[in-house]
């Protein structure tokens, strides 16, 4: 299901200090549970905010980040620091919750388009014209859920690509190959349809 509903989404761009800082917050909570409170309070609305943008259930989306909190506090102990901020570790987790609840009882993924991004991916596409819209719509609709995904986060979230490759723990290079594979991907079926 695609949605043309625009959501706000904060970046995480932070300083080598700021992530310091916040490391020092993970391995007080790793040491006592008791004190992940600051994390939780610092990320909780842009979790939610993150699953609620791909299943437009508010019921559910609770649920799943309730669940992403609960593993990344079950799994604390076992984090290592990778030099990026803590939340593209939950952020990767709660990717993988939604995953597994797409597979697990077949729910539809939800994608908000705004207008500017749809224009954006069709320039980066060097494809402007108006009368593909309705076929780029369905080709987006064909795609992958992590091809998806990755579209969703470079254009309509307008996440960095150093943000996306945190998020699912690969270079910012590779990164930007897979997405420019996806954009060639839709090229392809725009051309055939």
């Amino acid at each position: 299901m695609i949605a043309t509903n625009m959501i706000e989404f904060s970046y995480y761009k932070q300083t080598v200090e700021q992530i310091n800082a916040e490391m020092e917050l993970v391995k007080t909570a790793q040491s006592n549970p008791r004190s992940f409170e600051p994390l939780y309070k610092r990320y909780y609305k842009q979790i939610v905010a993150y699953v609620y943008h791909r299943i437009e259930s508010k019921e559910e989306a609770f649920e799943i980040t309730a669940q992403v909190f609960y593993k990344a506090l079950e799994n604390l102990p076992k984090y290592k620091n990778q030099g990026v901020p803590f939340s593209a570790w939950l952020f990767r987790i709660a990717s993988n919750e939604l995953n597994m609840r797409f597979k697990k009882s077949k729910t539809n993924r939800v994608v908000d388009i705004d207008v500017a991004g749809f224009e954006e991916l069709k320039t980066d596409m060097e494809e402007t014209n108006d009368y593909l819209d309705k076929n780029l719509f369905e080709a987006l609709s064909e795609l992958e859920v992590e091809e998806m995904e990755l579209i969703d986060m470079r254009f309509f979230e307008k996440r960095p690509f150093k943000e996306i490759a945190d998020i699912y723990g690969i270079g910012e290079s590779a990164c930007k190959i897979r997405v420019y594979r996806i954009i060639e991907k839709l090229r392809t079926k725009l051309k055939n349809s």
